[in-house]
């Protein structure tokens, strides 16, 4: 595993800890947490109202409120990367596919048997929406 994927799966945990307590970002952090976790977690929060409504507009029959918190978080983070890419610190961006293989990856191995599939669906279907947008 790379150090960027150990850091956005800490990106992901201080946003998920962050929406089932409403505690402040900086209050979550693990002490040694580096800059890029922090930046991709407060820059995630900005931009969490416009992930919601993409996310609530792809997950047929499913309102925000009804997805699991932790894959809410997966997909807000790779939404992050894929939609704002220079809200991510770094020299290099990750490819919007490279940043939903990762979010795949983590539904893999911290959430239920189905999240993969789910979050890989809405993720795939925003990116497909985009391309054709763009």
């Amino acid at each position: 595993m790379s150090r960027r994927s150990e850091q956005r799966r800490a990106a992901v945990f201080t946003v998920y800890q962050h929406d089932l307590t409403g505690r402040p970002l900086h209050e979550l952090f693990e002490r040694d947490a580096a800059m890029f976790t922090r930046s991709l977690a407060h820059a995630t929060t900005d931009f969490q109202d416009e992930f919601d409504a993409l996310i609530g507009k792809h997950a047929k029959g499913w309102t925000i409120d009804r997805i699991a918190p932790l894959e809410r978080s997966i997909m807000r983070v790779a939404l992050l990367e894929m939609l704002h890419p220079e809200a991510v610190p770094g020299d290099t961006p990750i490819p919007a596919e490279g940043a939903i293989s990762e979010a795949v990856d983590t539904a893999k191995k911290f959430c239920s048997a189905e999240a993969p599939k789910f979050v890989n669906g809405i993720l795939a279907a925003i990116l497909r929406e985009q391309e054709a947008a763009a």
